[in-house]
C-alpha cells in the first residue's frame, strides 16, 4: 500500500511540475509577443516608388506589387493561420489538422503558437528564442533554444517569413541590402547584430513573390547536424490587406528544390493584422 501511496504522490507531483512549466511558458509567450508588439511604429511613413527606384528590377517589381503607393509602412503584423503540419516523413506525412498564430517583427523576432487537431494533439510555440511543443498539452516533446545554432536557424525563418508576409520590413536601409540573382529572381539580406541571412525571392511577371527560398541553419538531415541545407516556400492566393498584397497560401519544408523536399508546413492565413502604435 505505502509503494502505491508512494507512485501516487509522485505521478502527482510530476503532473504539478509539468503545469508549473505549461505556466512558465506560458508567460514567457506572452512576454515576447509583447516585447515584439511594442515594437510597432507610432507614426510611419507612406510608401512611394522613390524608396526602392535603386533596387535591382525583380526587386522594384515585388515592391511594387505588394505595397501601393501611399500604405502605410507597418514592420510589424500578427497573422492568424490554419492549415496542416507533418509530423511524419515525405513517405509518411502524417499531415495533422493544425490553427496557429503568429506575431512577425522581423529582424526583432516572432513567436508561433500552434497546436493540432485530430490525432496526437501537439501544441507550442516555436520563437526566436526557443522552440518548445508538447503533446497532450502537458507532455513536453521538443524543447530547445537559447544557443547558437537555434537562434541562427529562427532567423533564417523569420527574415523568409518577411518576404511573405511583411515587406515593409525589407525596404532598403540599415541591416538591410538587394541585389539581383536573375531576371525574376532577387536577394536580400538582412543582417542583425551578429546575424545575417540572404533570402531569393522569385517573382512573376506582375510582381508575386511565388517563390521564396534560402539556405537555413538546420539539423533536419539525416545526420541530425547543423549544416546549411535549401528551404524554400511557395505562396499563391493573393489578396489585399490595407493597402498591401500578400499570399494567403503558403507551401514550405526542407530541401526545397530538391528530389527529398515535402512541404511539412501548410498554410491558409485567415487574418493579417498590422499594427500601429496609439498617436
Amino acid at each position: 500500500m505505502k509503494f502505491i501511496i508512494a507512485l501516487a504522490l509522485l505521478f502527482l507531483f510530476g503532473l504539478l511540475a509539468l503545469g508549473a512549466l505549461l505556466v512558465w511558458d506560458q508567460r514567457a509567450d506572452r512576454a515576447e509577443w509583447q516585447r515584439l508588439a511594442a515594437l510597432k511604429p507610432k507614426a510611419p511613413p507612406l510608401f512611394s516608388y522613390a524608396l526602392v527606384a535603386d533596387l535591382p528590377e525583380p526587386a522594384r517589381r515585388y515592391f511594387a506589387y505588394t505595397i501601393q503607393p501611399g500604405t502605410p509602412l507597418f514592420p510589424v503584423a500578427e497573422i492568424d493561420m490554419a492549415g496542416q503540419f507533418s509530423l511524419g516523413t515525405k513517405n509518411d506525412p502524417a499531415y495533422q489538422p493544425m490553427e496557429a498564430r503568429q506575431i512577425l517583427a522581423v529582424p526583432e523576432g516572432f513567436v508561433w503558437a500552434m497546436r493540432t487537431r485530430g490525432g496526437m494533439p501537439v501544441s507550442g510555440s516555436d520563437s526566436g528564442l526557443w522552440t518548445r511543443f508538447r503533446i497532450f498539452g502537458l507532455i513536453p516533446v521538443a524543447r530547445i533554444g537559447g544557443n547558437p545554432d537555434h537562434t541562427r536557424s529562427a532567423f533564417g525563418r523569420y527574415v523568409a517569413e518577411a518576404v511573405i508576409w511583411t515587406p515593409a520590413a525589407l525596404l532598403p536601409g540599415p541591416g538591410v541590402t538587394w541585389e539581383g540573382v536573375d531576371d525574376d529572381t532577387a536577394r536580400v539580406t538582412i543582417r542583425h547584430g551578429d546575424l545575417s541571412q540572404a533570402v531569393d525571392v522569385t517573382v512573376d511577371s506582375e510582381g508575386r513573390p511565388v517563390i521564396v527560398s534560402f539556405q537555413r541553419w538546420s539539423d533536419a538531415n539525416p545526420d541530425k547536424v547543423h549544416r546549411r541545407q535549401p528551404f524554400g516556400a511557395f505562396t499563391s492566393d493573393f489578396r489585399e490587406v490595407g493597402g498591401y498584397r500578400l499570399p494567403f497560401h503558403v507551401e514550405a519544408g526542407n530541401m526545397f528544390g530538391t528530389e527529398d523536399y515535402f512541404p511539412f508546413f501548410i498554410a491558409d492565413v485567415t487574418e493579417i493584422r498590422f499594427l500601429e502604435a496609439a498617436r
